[in-house]
C-alpha cells in the first residue's frame, strides 16, 4: 500500500512541471523562454529575495500574468523590466541601475566586505602584539 502511495506521488512530481509549463501559452517557442528569463529576473516586492518566477505570493501570481500579457503584446525584454520599475521602484530588478538613489546597493556589499577584512586585520594584528607580550590598550 505505501508503494503506491509513493509511486502515486513521485509520478505527480515528474508531470507537475508539464502542467505548470501551459499555465501561460504562447504563439511562439520562443517566448516561452522569454517569459522563464524575465520571471527569474523580476524580484518579488513582497517577498525576501525571491524572483517572481518561485514566489508563490499573489503579487508574484500577478506580476507572472503581466508579463505574460507584455510579451503577447510584443514588448521587449527592456521594456518589460522598465514597465515594472516603474511601477514598483528598482528593487523590481536583480540589476538595477547605478544612480544616486541606488548606490548603497551597489556599494553596501563593497563596504561590508572591506569592513570586514579591516576587522580580522585589526584582529591579527592585536593577537600578534599580545603573543609577543605588548602593551594592547
Amino acid at each position: 500500500m505505501m508503494k503506491r502511495v509513493i509511486a502515486v506521488l513521485l509520478l505527480c512530481w515528474l508531470i507537475l512541471p508539464v502542467y505548470a509549463a501551459d499555465v501561460y501559452p504562447f504563439a511562439q517557442p520562443e517566448h516561452h523562454d522569454r517569459f522563464r528569463e524575465l520571471t527569474v529576473q523580476l524580484r518579488c516586492p513582497k517577498c525576501q529575495n525571491q524572483a517572481i518566477a518561485d514566489s508563490d505570493a499573489p503579487i508574484a501570481m500577478d506580476m507572472r500574468d503581466q508579463v505574460a500579457e507584455l510579451i503577447r503584446a510584443g514588448l521587449s525584454d527592456d521594456e518589460i523590466v522598465d514597465y515594472f520599475v516603474q511601477r514598483y521602484g528598482d528593487f523590481v530588478s536583480y540589476h538595477p541601475p547605478l544612480t544616486p538613489q541606488t548606490l548603497i546597493l551597489w556599494l553596501a556589499p563593497v563596504s561590508a566586505l572591506l569592513l570586514g577584512g579591516l576587522l580580522v586585520l585589526f584582529q591579527i594584528r592585536r593577537a600578534r602584539r599580545i603573543a609577543r607580550g605588548e602593551d594592547v590598550l
